[in-house]
């Protein structure tokens, strides 16, 4: 069987995608820079003793599937992506909690802070959540108790934040400016610059690793703006380059359910019609959490 059958990630598609910027939020982007690997690769590292080309693209499947499906991680490690992203601080910050990764950042002690900061517009102004402690819920419609809201200006609490940003930014960027001007150090100056300016990195990951990634940060939990640069990862970049691969992730990891020993119970349970099938589950977080598996599965409205 030729190569070009057998990978389906073949040179077209990486010519296609390389160095093309993906847009994410208002200034940021996602860009492959480089590619080792592909499904075939993966597949032959874990069937070392099989010479290349004794494998149908359906075996590759099976195979790459049961690696999946068992978690049998080190044959995704065989193949790597290295992308270049421009990402706000604070979304960066959460990225590189990512350990397992090669990376390159660009320094505001050589060179003078990317003149971008991310903005957010008068109905993009999140609620906090009252169950997540880290999360979101709705946005913020209400204006809060002790704010004159005649004087403010605004006609809405979305537009008066928005506004105030605004004004924020420019008063953050003048004052690095003009530090800059006056001769004070790059690595000095920036200090008080807000986690909404843009930087941007070259990023490096092994698939097994960039794949904990996505798993982690396109989950619906996951704050918005990591989210939406994972998604544009995941289906613009992988789904094309590893195509059997993302198929089998998507199967077993993005669309599947956990379930733990007390989740099987209450499906016990359910199933019998037994009452109080939740009794057994301790904690009301992780209760709440197998409620939300039940329902999907169907098992309980």
């Amino acid at each position: 069987m030729n190569e070009t059958t057998r990978t389906p990630s073949n040179q077209a598609t990486i010519d296609r995608l390389r160095f093309h910027e993906f847009k994410a939020l208002d200034a940021g982007f996602v860009s492959l820079v480089d590619i080792m690997g592909d499904d075939a690769a993966i597949a032959d590292a874990a069937r070392i003793s099989y010479g290349k080309g004794t494998r149908s693209v359906s075996d590759d499947r099976t195979l790459i599937r049961y690696l999946m499906r068992h978690r049998h991680t080190t044959p995704f490690e065989m193949a790597e992506v290295k992308l270049r992203v421009k990402v706000p601080m604070d979304c960066w910050r959460q990225w590189i909690r990512h350990r397992m990764a090669s990376v390159n950042e660009y320094s505001t002690r050589y060179s003078e802070a990317i003149d971008a900061m991310q903005v957010t517009s008068p109905g993009e102004w999140r609620s906090q959540s009252t169950t997540n402690k880290q999360g979101s819920s709705g946005f913020v419609t209400e204006w809060p108790d002790g704010v004159d809201v005649a004087s403010s200006g605004s006609a809405n609490p979305g537009e008066h934040l928005s506004d105030a940003e605004q004004l924020f930014h420019e008063l953050a960027r003048d004052t690095y400016q003009e530090r800059l001007k006056f001769g004070v150090a790059r690595e000095q100056a920036r200090k008080d610059l807000p986690l909404s300016t843009y930087t941007e990195a070259i990023w490096k990951i092994d698939l097994h690793n960039l794949m904990h990634f996505l798993s982690l940060r396109m989950d619906s939990h996951a704050q918005q703006e990591i989210r939406e640069y994972a998604t544009i990862i995941g289906q613009d970049i992988i789904a094309p380059l590893f195509p059997l691969t993302w198929e089998a992730f998507e199967d077993y990891r993005l669309k599947s359910i956990t379930l733990t020993a007390l989740d099987i119970e209450a499906i016990r349970r359910s199933a019998n019609g037994e009452g109080m099938i939740f009794d057994h589950i301790e904690n009301r977080r992780e209760q709440e959490e197998c409620i939300t598996k039940l329902r999907k599965l169907g098992l309980i409205s």
